[in-house]
């Protein structure tokens, strides 16, 4: 086991601090975090476009800039990496597919663009599923994704790259994307923490209802440090919130914090796959730590339908149905047979079906915030299940059962509202299981602050992975 000290485990926090005081340099940080990915990488395959000599040139404009006392943002220095699908220009964007056409990017996406005026070190971009459509590493374009905790195991999806990465310690800082649970998935199965922001609480490019961009992190204080970065405005995303003046370095809080809030317990989705009993086990615990420290903990009833999952899965089978017919045939071709058989079951779907099949979003959210109406946060498991096996698509392997995995995650992306997963304990063979902390639309603080004083309450961590013969 290495020392806790080790550069490539140093919390951005930290790191900023020792730029400050000249204890470290961003080169060395840099350079300890590329070894450390070269020993890690033959196994994970979390990275792509890892271009060494480009992250330590930004590392030496970065370490020139804190000799001179003149940092370019609150993040100089910082080593992070960017979801394959957050396209940074003059690099292609393949979204996870080898049926994509490879072009440069004209442009930073916002949380690109964020993280450059930052003077963030970009070190690689992650890797993810076919157009980001399966909660694991299986792509036709990128090698086989794999969860540090365990190399049989997926780190699940579609941020897969990016949850592997942090696991490992490829730096502090990565940002992910989620409309069904992207984020929060990996994030539950690798141990790490995330926060889904309320929908246009950080600009992306191009939005779209439920998809929120956010930070995958080892801790809420370098999850807070980065969404004081990827919430700045960005006239792009027409669907972006207000600016607002939100104080993200005010997260520190103790187990006092939770002292008379009433906090919704979810057990039970109300469909999708059973909750493992070590998860549930692990959630209970959670729980009865809140209650401990003074929440009012009530059980919450299930309020998502099988309905309204099968209606949001068809009516995102139906987009990227017609997503690939307008495809050449050889590069269709290309595409997962998986995704291509889920896109292609609908084929033959009426408007009328299709038509119900789309209210069914608003269904979501308004049983969603009804339902959390009672409470001033909701926890339950992220997922019902552990890490499932590194080479499957789904849990399920089945196609035309593709989200029985997701009825805890994507209730909260059609409602808008903010959820986090934070680790909560791990399942008899090692495997970390995630707490879902979800918040009113536009409290993200709130539960970044929730999320904060449970990592006080669960205690110290297991060590991180370490690679393969380290």
């Amino acid at each position: 086991m290495h020392a806790p000290t080790a550069l490539h485990d140093l919390p951005a926090h930290a790191l900023l601090q020792a730029y400050r005081q000249r204890t470290l340099s961003p080169v060395e940080v840099t350079q300890a975090v590329l070894a450390h990915v070269d020993r890690w990488e033959p196994h994970l395959h979390a990275t792509w476009l890892l271009r060494p000599e480009a992250a330590l040139a930004q590392a030496r404009a970065a370490e020139a800039r804190w000799l001179r006392g003149a940092p370019q943002g609150l993040l100089d220095g910082v080593p992070c990496t960017l979801k394959d699908n957050i396209a940074t220009r003059g690099d292609p964007t393949p979204l996870g597919t080898a049926a994509v056409e490879l072009f440069p990017a004209p442009d930073d996406a916002p949380p690109a663009a964020r993280l450059r005026e930052a003077g963030a070190v970009l070190v690689a971009k992650t890797t993810m599923p076919d157009y980001g459509m399966l909660s694991s590493g299986l792509s036709s374009f990128h090698a086989l994704a794999r969860n540090p905790w365990d190399l049989t195991k997926g780190p699940g999806g579609s941020s897969a790259g990016a949850g592997a990465a942090a696991a490992a310690g490829y730096g502090p800082l990565h940002v992910g994307t989620d409309i069904g649970g992207s984020l929060r998935l990996p994030a539950s199965w690798c141990g790490i923490f995330t926060l889904k922001p309320s929908l246009g609480r950080i600009p992306i490019d191009p939005p779209y209802t439920g998809r929120a961009a956010g930070p995958m992190t080892r801790s809420v204080h370098d999850a807070a440090l980065m969404m004081a970065v990827l919430s700045q405005p960005d006239a792009r995303d027409s669907m972006s919130l207000p600016p607002q003046a939100i104080d993200w370095q005010d997260v520190e809080r103790g187990p006092d914090h939770v002292r008379g809030l009433r906090i919704g317990l979810l057990l039970d989705a109300g469909c999708g796959l059973p909750v493992d009993p070590e998860v549930r086990s692990a959630i209970e615990q959670a729980a009865a730590l809140l209650a401990s420290a003074g929440a009012h903990v009530a059980p919450l009833r299930p309020f998502l339908t099988r309905e309204m999952l099968d209606g949001m899965d068809h009516f995102w089978r139906m987009r990227s149905h017609l997503d690939m017919a307008s495809l050449p045939p050889e590069r269709k071709a290309r595409v997962l047979p998986f995704i291509r058989e889920w896109a292609d079951s609908v084929a033959h779907m009426g408007g009328a079906a299709l038509f119900h099949a789309s209210q069914q979003f608003h269904a979501t959210r308004v049983a969603t915030v009804r339902a959390c109406a009672a409470f001033d946060y909701v926890i339950s498991p992220v997922a019902p299940i552990p890490a499932f096996a590194a080479e499957l698509p789904s849990p399920t392997n089945d196609p035309l059962r593709p989200l029985e995995h997701i009825a805890f995650t994507v209730p909260f992306n059609m409602s808008e509202q903010p959820a986090a997963s934070v680790n909560c304990g791990y399942t008899a063979g090692g495997l970390p299981i995630g707490l879902q902390i979800a918040g009113p639309r536009f409290d993200d603080l709130g539960v970044l602050r929730v999320a904060r004083a449970f990592e006080h309450l669960r205690g110290p961590q297991r060590p991180w992975p370490e690679p393969p013969g380290a």
